[in-house]
């Protein structure tokens, strides 16, 4: 009501997601939610909060489809790289959160914990060397190193990383095969168009 913008990540924005994912079941429809909403204008901790209050929710909901879910800032005017790249991040973790744990025999490991004893570690036991691979999400994102070690890396925050990370990518990026004619076909129409709506006055 201040600007007439709209406010994205919001607590009132999460309560009417999930009121409307709770209409869309009591009617057995589908149900699309926005993601990795915020005002936010870069990468920065507003933006991750702000997302976090849209893609949880959207989460929460058990969303058919969740849109919009990376890259966004300033309310959808802009596209940020390296925004894409920490949505991505928390996409993953979030589809590794939804993918749930086990509890059996074998995972409590009770034996061995009665082994090891009191006093003890489980660094090099057979059942932690055997799963601490893959029993905890693997980010590519995240700096975990301790402070001295991050300093002398060069200090970088989430969105100087997430930027290295798609400027690599970009550069290691090896377009798929296309048949030459395919490609020939495509440009053609794509300069065919660019022909036609030069001549389209849109806004008159």
């Amino acid at each position: 009501m201040k600007t007439g913008n709209p406010a994205f990540g919001t607590p009132e924005g999460a309560w009417a997601l999930l009121v409307g994912a709770q209409l869309a079941r009591r009617y057995r429809l589908p149900y699309r939610a926005s993601g990795a909403l915020t005002n936010a204008k870069l990468p920065d901790a507003q933006a991750a909060y702000e997302t976090m209050w849209s893609v949880w929710p959207a989460v929460l909901a058990h969303s058919n489809l969740i849109m919009q879910a990376v890259g966004w800032l300033d309310g959808g005017l802009t596209a940020s790289f390296e925004k894409f790249i920490i949505d991505a991040e928390n996409l993953a973790m979030f589809a590794r959160f939804l993918d749930g744990f086990v509890v059996d025999e074998d995972a409590l490991a009770l034996a061995m914990i009665a082994e090891v004893g009191p006093g003890g570690h489980h660094f090099g036991t057979t059942h932690t060397q055997a799963r601490f691979r893959n029993e905890h999400y693997q980010s590519r994102l995240a700096d975990r190193r301790p402070f001295d070690a991050w300093a002398e890396g060069g200090g970088l925050d989430a969105a100087q990383r997430a930027h290295l990370i798609w400027k690599r990518m970009l550069a290691e990026y090896e377009p798929p095969p296309l048949d030459e004619g395919i490609r020939d076909a495509l440009g053609d129409y794509v300069a065919r168009r660019c022909r036609d709506l030069a001549e389209v006055k849109l806004y008159e």
